[in-house]
């Protein structure tokens, strides 16, 4: 159930962070606060298909 998804920042739309996700348990996409290296600070980070 578990499959592997990539993160994309919401400012910069660079794709930095891969993770993975139980699709069961996460129907939804996946939001999380995570460190943008291009900016240079935490930004939204969404899942993309």
């Amino acid at each position: 159930m578990r499959v592997n998804i990539t993160m994309e920042c919401t400012e910069c739309h660079e794709r930095t962070y891969l993770t993975s996700k139980n699709k069961r348990n996460n129907p939804d996409r996946l939001e999380l606060k995570k460190f943008c290296p291009r900016d240079n600070k935490v930004t939204l980070h969404r899942e993309v298909k």
